[in-house]
């Protein structure tokens, strides 16, 4: 089973508020891989919105998103789009 990370950027402009926080997590469970996003020392449930709001990721902060699974490629791949992805 592959096990990737990435570490990205948030480049939109509000971070990861109610609105783009509920895309992030709506696409993260597109996947069967498991999805996580590791914020400084805290590593969470990147399928959950509660989860990724506690969190409180501001623009410009530093994430590494970790996928494993099958289709780990293409969800990191997607996921780190999503953040870099400027509003």
């Amino acid at each position: 089973m592959a096990r990737l990370e990435k570490q990205v950027l948030i480049k939109r402009k509000h971070g990861l508020h109610a609105r783009p926080a509920t895309l992030f997590v709506q696409l993260a469970n597109k996947f069967d891989s498991s999805v996580k996003v590791k914020a400084g020392k805290e590593t969470i449930d990147a399928k959950s919105i509660i989860a990724i709001l506690s969190l409180g990721l501001n623009k410009d902060a530093k994430i590494t998103i970790i996928a494993e699974g099958e289709d780990a490629k293409e969800a990191l791949g997607e996921l780190a789009n999503f953040i870099e992805e400027e509003e």
